[in-house]
């Protein structure tokens, strides 16, 4: 499985710990910047993740600011993007089994490191559902992307 991540300066150390970790469980990461701690902006390394998942280079994305804020709300703009804004391991695991989110967005400025690892494991860890409920749930939010 190939994750894509992708970070602005606030987020750049807590990246770099997730990349570490990932390659240690045995995943391949593709790494969309930022590559230091220079003031950046968030959308410029959040799209090149969100295109890696649509086109499938990726399977997932994970996108890492200060407050997570700013990237899920880029990633959403994507068409073909389901991105969610988690803090807690709950919240992880259910935007996987219900929302089907291919993309998941971190504070680096709100959580700490192990927590953040915790979160990535949870949500590359958890299967979508199928349920019927939830699947027309999901069209329900992609059709708004025709709009």
């Amino acid at each position: 499985m190939k994750i894509a991540l992708g970070s602005d300066h606030g987020g750049f150390d807590l990246k770099n710990a997730i990349v570490a970790h990932l390659k240690q469980k045995g995943y391949d990461t593709l790494d969309c910047g930022t590559y230091d701690t220079n003031s950046c902006d968030y959308p410029d390394f959040a799209v090149p993740v969100c295109d890696a998942v649509v086109s499938g280079t990726a399977d997932f994305g994970v996108l890492i600011c200060g407050t997570g804020i700013g990237m899920s709300l880029t990633a959403n703009k994507i068409n073909g993007i389901r991105c969610a804004l988690v803090s807690d391991v709950f919240s992880a695991k259910a935007t996987r089994e219900h929302n089907d989110a291919n993309v998941m967005a971190l504070g680096a400025r709100v959580i700490g490191d192990c927590l953040a690892i915790a979160l990535v494991d949870a949500f590359l860890e958890t299967k979508f559902s199928n349920g019927a409920r939830h699947i027309k749930r999901i069209e329900k939010i992609m059709n708004l992307e025709k709009r």
